[in-house]
């Protein structure tokens, strides 16, 4: 073969279309390099409290409920397609309208890929200003793939982000036009957000895909767990996932190692490992030194194209029963998937568990006015 002709890629670069496999070693390519991390616009070691973003009353009837309800999903950027975005922000708002207040979602929090395809700050009116303007809280972020990746090579990657996202005080945002909003003040891209009932480790892992993190926020991931309090839920967010049975990108061998070496580090076990990138849903639950971590892939969000689930597992000769002890991972159990709607997940958080509830969408094709379908509802103890 010619030096100047490379060859061409293909099984190795997928998933196993036939087989069960959720956790595999990526490719790396340079149509995908790691992007050099924007400096912080906050002090180390990167933390916001929930109470300087939420009103008083709110912080004070939510602490006294000993409840906190909030939204996650990610993979919301409508591009091409928008009314499927619009179509889950929708339901989402009607959970807004809870007859008691304690009840309503206190804030949403994205997993990523806010803006496709190239993050640009153009885009920010279209996939995520404008189909949020009625979602009447606060929507706080990480980055995702899409969000870090640029086409201009004269713009720094995650720019439009950290102005959107990481502005150094609340301002209207220059971007959202005739859907006023402010910027949120997250401290990097990388972040803790504390809450009175949770401490959320939020990642970013970058572009390449299965994920790419530096030493530096290696290093603040092991110091963000040590020191996170033991008397609440400890969630960590990232955008790539860690297990996913999906025919188009699967789970990420490289981040699970990166929680299991700080997981081992630390001696501390997130209750909660949200994910998004995969565009459905799926909820694994995994034993690690015989206690039980659920793992969510939440990337159904809004992006047009959703993600089947290998044939193995949506078609298998005879049916699966839940939960499904995966093959090529025996400690990792499937609990339950969507792949063919739109949705969202709400979240309630006590002193003694995080319940969730993933709820289905219309398709587009199907009455905009029909209810959101609750399609799973799960219970993790933190005691």
């Amino acid at each position: 073969m010619p030096d100047n002709v490379r060859p061409r890629r293909f099984s190795a670069d997928v998933p196993d279309r036939q087989g069960t496999q959720i956790n595999r070693l990526h490719s790396k390519f340079s149509t995908q390099p790691f992007r050099p991390l924007p400096r912080p616009t906050g002090n180390p070691p990167y933390h916001l409290e929930l109470a300087q973003v939420l009103p008083a009353d709110v912080m004070q009837r939510m602490i006294d409920a000993k409840k906190m309800v909030f939204h996650t999903i990610g993979d919301t950027g409508g591009v091409k397609n928008p009314a499927d975005q619009q179509l889950v922000v929708n339901h989402m708002e009607n959970d807004l309208q809870a007859t008691d207040p304690v009840d309503r979602p206190a804030f949403f929090y994205n997993l990523g890929d806010v803006v496709y395809f190239y993050g640009e700050e153009s885009e920010y009116y279209a996939q995520f200003y404008e189909p949020n303007s009625h979602y009447a809280a606060p929507i706080f972020a990480i980055p995702g793939n899409h969000d870090g990746d640029v086409q201009d090579q004269s713009v720094p990657s995650l720019q439009a982000f950290v102005t959107n996202f990481c502005a150094p005080e609340a301002r209207i945002a220059p971007s959202s036009g005739d859907a006023p909003r402010d910027t949120m003040t997250q401290p990097n891209v990388y972040w803790t957000l504390d809450t009175p009932f949770a401490t959320f480790i939020g990642l970013y892992t970058n572009v390449p895909e299965g994920g790419a993190l530096d030493a530096t926020q290696i290093s603040w991931f092991h110091s963000e767990l040590s020191q996170a309090p033991t008397d609440k839920a400890l969630i960590v967010a990232t955008h790539h996932p860690i297990y996913s049975g999906d025919s188009y990108h699967s789970g990420s061998q490289y981040m699970d190692g990166i929680l299991d070496a700080a997981m081992q580090a630390t001696g501390r076990i997130p209750h909660l490992v949200l994910t998004g990138h995969v565009h459905n849903y799926q909820r694994f639950t995994r034993q690690y030194n015989d206690k039980p971590i659920t793992y969510l892939v939440a990337g159904s969000g809004g992006y047009w194209n959703l993600h089947s689930m290998l044939p193995a597992i949506k078609h298998p000769p005879t049916p699966i029963e839940f939960p499904y002890p995966m093959p090529d991972r025996p400690d990792v159990s499937l609990n339950m998937f969507s792949d063919d709607r739109h949705g969202y997940l709400k979240m309630t958080v006590t002193p003694d568990a995080i319940q969730g509830e993933y709820y289905t969408v219309p398709r587009i094709q199907e009455s905009w006015s029909a209810p959101a379908a609750l399609l799973d509802q799960f219970n993790i103890p933190l005691h």
